[in-house]
């Protein structure tokens, strides 16, 4: 009888914390003193706790930086010239050197308007620029 109470006894030390844990974590989706919003409900999920933020492309990181750039005051025609160097530094980037000057002459344009920023019109990455500032005038 000891021996079968003792076997017993080991297996519910071991299933016994695994089964609290989990029924606590499950249990815990909401409280009542919390804001029910859709926004601030909480679920336990083990999904994607441990799958690390895909690192950002450098023609994303180098696009955001340069129409941050354009936001804060830089003209254009700098800002392009930062493009062009930036392309001639690192030749991986010149496939979406023309994408990142449409999105600057977009950019431009709700900055300084359609006729202002076509005046900053460079030859970057074809006459793509130019096309990004025709395409919102």
């Amino acid at each position: 009888m000891t021996h079968t109470a003792r076997r017993i006894g080991r297996s519910l030390a071991l299933v016994l914390p695994v089964v609290l844990v989990l029924s606590g974590t499950l249990a815990v989706t909401m409280v009542p003193w919390a804001d029910n919003t859709p926004s601030q409900i909480l679920t336990a999920s083990a999904e994607d706790v441990s799958v690390p933020a895909k690192p950002r492309a450098a023609q994303d990181v180098l696009r955001d930086k340069l129409l941050g750039e354009l936001q804060q005051g830089e003209a254009p025609g700098d800002v392009l010239t930062h493009l062009q160097r930036e392309v001639d530094r690192r030749p991986s980037l010149a496939e979406h050197c023309v994408g990142i000057a449409r999105a600057l002459g977009r950019a431009a344009v709700d900055v300084y308007g359609p006729t202002k920023a076509q005046s900053f019109a460079r030859p970057v990455c074809d006459t793509s620029y130019a096309t990004g500032v025709a395409s919102m005038g």
